[in-house]
């Protein structure tokens, strides 16, 4: 007897103990597994309900951190060519979008799918499914998504090949295989479609000037690089050549007897008409507008220096600018503002409507600088340092060269702003910009670097 009662108490003593860890544990509510808490210390009423520490990487507030300018510059700023260019176009070129993948059907979506699929009647289905086919109508294929984005054309100069790439994409490949070698200057235009290519003959005196038309490129089409370039010769030594931005149209001047010719040539139709006459040979053309060329006397640090505006229409010269020592000019699109320069190289501007100019502050040449389309912004290839000497004689004939930072200048207010020194990008060069243009959105600097004349992008976004 003595035994059972004491069997049963020790049941009892271990259904009270049962029962103190039960209403411990619902009384301090459940606590959520986590890393560092064990079984046993889940019941322990002393037990912390803050987890332990894990092995895992904590999380770092990253919301201040402002990268630095070798990390900047160093996605902004990029070599496009692999050759020396003789000269470029940047267009606008038609591709196919890229479209991200579709979704992927998740797991249980697919099992549930194939279930009710399976306690479909067959029968039944099959007579639906004949059903939906003779109401539902042929859907014709959707044609793939395409998109404008800016490119490349440029003219390698060793022989006069033509290779292009997207923008915003480099991948050069080869468009033309049709051969003109030591090419020094080249002009494309007609989007592209159109080039000039200018060469010494074996002489070393003629100047040749070849214009070819480009072969069309079809959208999806493969570039095989195996395009030949037809076209014609121009009048042999013509003095000076300029393009009309993005047309095809280009002014060229060339000697008859005692006389400089100015002649405007259609690259399309290849009509021809005769806009100038002088008697003065030294011009140096630039093809502002649609109705404007400017016209400037060849500069030397020297001799003073004149700029006159050719009307297309009535044929008529107007002196805009003279008695400049050293005198270069670039003239706006829209033929309000002539950015100029002297012997000392300040940039100033000079107003159409008002007459008036105004120093920038900054020392570099017009042909550095190009003027943007949105705004009234110009963005230009500034030299760090000038040396003395008689400018601009000894940096055309390459004696000096500068070693540039990229600036955006407000011409109505004169603020500044530097984009980039590209010396100082990890792996940098010093870069004497020239022939610097702009994409329609202006999204990209482009230029030449004229110590080797490879091709350069600048992303401004």
């Amino acid at each position: 007897m003595q035994k059972r009662n004491f069997i049963l108490l020790i049941i009892i003593l271990v259904l009270v103990v049962i029962g103190v860890f039960i209403f411990l544990y619902f009384q301090n509510g459940e606590v959520e597994e986590s890393e560092g808490i064990n079984f046993i210390a889940r019941f322990n009423p002393f037990a912390s309900s803050t987890p332990k520490p894990g092995t895992g990487t904590t999380p770092v507030d990253v919301s201040g951190y402002e990268p630095g300018d070798e990390e900047t510059t160093k996605l902004k700023l990029m070599k496009v060519s692999s050759m020396p260019v003789a000269g470029y176009t940047v267009f606008a070129k038609e591709r196919f979008k890229e479209i991200p993948p579709e979704t992927s059907i998740n797991k249980n979506e697919e099992d549930d799918l194939e279930n009710e699929l399976s306690n479909l009647d067959i029968e039944t289905l099959d007579e639906e499914t004949e059903v939906v086919e003779k109401k539902t109508p042929l859907v014709k294929p959707t044609p793939p998504a395409t998109e404008f984005a800016p490119a490349l054309r440029y003219v390698a100069r060793a022989t006069g090949n033509i290779y292009q790439t997207f923008v915003d994409k480099i991948e050069e490949k080869k468009f033309s295989n049709t051969t003109v070698p030591k090419v020094y200057e080249a002009l494309l235009g007609n989007s592209g479609e159109s080039v000039v290519m200018r060469y010494l003959k074996e002489d070393g005196v003629t100047i040749e000037t070849f214009v070819g038309t480009l072969p069309k490129e079809y959208l999806g089409g493969d570039i095989t690089g195996e395009n030949e370039i037809k076209g014609t010769f121009l009048p042999q030594n013509i003095k000076d050549i300029s393009i009309l931005p993005n047309s095809s149209k280009i002014f060229y001047l060339f000697e008859i007897g005692e006389s400089m010719i100015g002649t405007t040539l259609n690259l399309v139709d290849n009509k021809k008409v005769q806009v100038f006459d002088s008697v003065f040979t030294e011009w140096s053309p630039q093809w502002e507008n649609e109705k404007t060329i400017l016209l400037s006397t060849k500069p030397s640090g020297g001799v003073s220096g004149y700029t006159y505006s050719l009307d297309l229409i009535k044929k008529n010269l107007t002196k805009v600018l003279g008695e400049i020592n050293g005198l270069t000019t670039l003239g706006s699109p829209d033929g309000k503002s002539i950015l100029y320069t002297d012997n000392g190289l300040l940039l100033s501007v000079y107003s159409t409507d008002s007459r008036n100019s105004s120093a920038l502050g900054l020392r570099t040449l017009p042909e550095k600088c190009v003027f943007g389309g949105i705004g009234n912004f110009i963005y230009c290839a500034v030299p760090k340092s000038v040396d003395i000497g008689l400018y601009p004689d000894i940096w055309y004939q390459g004696e000096v060269s500068f070693s540039d930072q990229f600036w955006k200048i407000d011409i109505e207010t004169g603020n500044a702003t530097l984009l980039i020194d590209p010396s100082t990008v990890s792996g940098g060069e010093e870069i004497d910009g020239i022939k610097l243009s702009l994409d329609k959105e202006e999204n990209y600097l482009f230029f030449v670097n004229k110590k080797d004349s490879f091709l350069w992008e600048l992303n401004l976004r």
